[in-house]
């Protein structure tokens, strides 16, 4: 058996120390991500395990159907625990016993080695099949990888499901077996129970991003080139409105927080989600709102229409859309941008032509004519087989209504590469800036300068993203905004 380690990292949870290795193994189908504890002995863990027995099991069992938050949970045991710490423990500081007290609550109380994983900045996505299987997550760099972590059975998965409910107000129950909640981290849980799946229990916790990715990030990773970038920025400069499509977990929703870079900070923005998730930075004038679910009684709900509508009557110079789902929420939209509104929004379409698809067809549904009001399409496209986002297409939409890829990505080259010369969007800005097309070539040409300067400088921080771009909004000058 031929183990190789790919990568490995430490990580400081609760004051526990875990070293994180990631290795490839000839009798495993994917790398495996391997967690080990290094600050508590064996003896120790064995210690604790009596202490879980002699107190920590009996009250975690009436907890299971408790309401109280796990924060006060938490601060009710800790008296009785510290009790038994000092009784097996007499000597230990105060720093270890809070570390042995975070340790006891996380395995018994809170999410056991889960929450070492939701600490991992690496990883996207934690998954639970069952207590059948170890838990398998989906790491950043390396795609999905199964993990030496395993539930001891199938009610410890669902008393995770119970916690969580219970910290967010929802309910998962056998007549309620299906459950979808967000931490109040921003990640977002979704949760199943036997027999609805028919193998075990199931917990899929998606990952908020923290640092939300910045167009640095996707042009650090290769996702898009500095050429695409600034034609983006070009368009958003000039309140174009632009949606941005793929499937699942291709990152659509980060390249939208990406575009959201390019905002002058003069303008008022909405943005309107479901979750919470876009990050934008805070010398914007920016108001995000929020869809909520109707009580059980099927009152207070608010939908996605709902906030569309509202925010055309809060003077919006730009309306950002988490995601396009259904006719009426987009026949507004489109009739926003008809109406002088800078419009950006997500839509799951794999291409360019696609995207008209799906616009003028079931659910959506809408009269192609009036699509024209789009300018641009940036589809993004993961890689299932790498794990690597690229932007597949960007395309303009022309005056009929369909779409005309302008530029493509190259799998061999593995770049992005312009096919078409744009022409609805350079004479559409001719039309209203009075632009020519050397004028066009010359402004994407420094927007290039500056994110090659951006990117060769290492700035990440989406707040200094946006004190440059303000700058650039003032000066309108390379050398005025590398100045210091």
């Amino acid at each position: 058996m031929a183990k190789k380690i790919i990568d490995s990292y430490e990580l400081t949870v609760n004051d526990i120390i875990i070293n994180i290795s990631i290795f490839s193994d000839d009798d495993e189908p994917v790398p495996v991500y391997n967690i080990s504890i290094t600050n508590i002995s064996e003896t120790t863990k064995i210690i604790l395990e009596k202490i879980r027995e002699e107190f920590v099991s009996q009250e975690t069992k009436a907890l299971e159907e408790d309401s109280l938050e796990t924060s006060t949970i938490h601060q009710q045991f800790k008296k009785g625990i510290m009790v038994l710490l000092k009784k097996y423990f007499p000597n230990a500081n105060k720093q270890t016993m809070d570390m042995l007290i975070n340790y006891i609550l996380q395995q018994n109380i809170g999410l056991g080695n889960i929450e070492i994983l939701l600490k991992d900045k690496n990883l996207e996505e934690v998954v639970v099949n069952s207590a059948h299987e170890p838990i398998w997550i989906y790491h950043r760099k390396y795609g999905w990888l199964k993990t030496n972590i395993t539930i001891p059975n199938e009610s410890r998965i669902r008393y995770y499901s119970t916690i969580i409910g219970r910290d967010v107000g929802k309910e998962i129950t056998v007549l309620n077996p299906l459950m979808d909640a967000h931490l109040k981290t921003g990640d977002r849980v979704n949760s199943t129970l036997s027999p609805i799946s028919s193998e075990g229990n199931t917990i899929t916790i998606r990952k908020f991003a923290v640092r939300p990715w910045t167009i640095t990030d996707f042009i650090k990773e290769n996702t898009i080139t500095y050429e695409a970038a600034a034609l983006i920025w070009m368009a958003v400069q000039n309140e174009l409105s632009i949606i941005i499509t793929g499937g699942t977990a291709s990152g659509k929703t980060s390249m939208l927080n990406a575009v959201a870079n390019f905002f002058p900070p003069n303008q008022r923005i909405l943005s309107l989600e479901d979750t919470r998730e876009l990050m934008l930075p805070n010398i914007l004038h920016w108001v995000p709102l929020e869809t909520r679910l109707p009580n059980p009684e099927g009152k207070g709900g608010i939908t996605m229409l709902d906030l569309v509508v509202n925010s055309l009557r809060m003077r919006p110079d730009r309306i950002l859309v988490g995601e396009i789902r259904r006719k009426a929420e987009a026949e507004v939209l489109f009739e926003a941008m008809h109406t002088g509104h800078s419009v950006y929004g997500t839509l799951h379409a794999n291409n360019v032509r696609e995207t008209i698809n799906r616009l003028t067809q079931p659910p959506i549904n809408l009269p192609k004519q009036i699509l024209s009001a789009l300018s641009l399409i940036v589809v993004q496209h993961i890689n299932r087989r790498n794990g690597k986002r690229r932007t597949l297409q960007i395309g303009e939409v022309t005056y009929s209504g369909d779409a005309k890829p302008v530029m493509q990505h190259n799998a061999v080259k593995d770049t992005l590469e312009k096919i078409n010369e744009p022409t609805t969007i350079f004479e559409t800005l001719n039309l209203y800036t009075g632009l020519t097309k050397e004028d066009i070539q010359k402004d994407i040409s420094e927007k290039i300068d500056i994110l090659k300067w951006v990117v060769q400088n290492n700035i990440t921080d989406i707040n200094k993203i946006g004190l440059i771009m303000s700058k650039y909004y003032r000066k309108q000058s390379f050398k005025q905004v590398i100045k210091r």
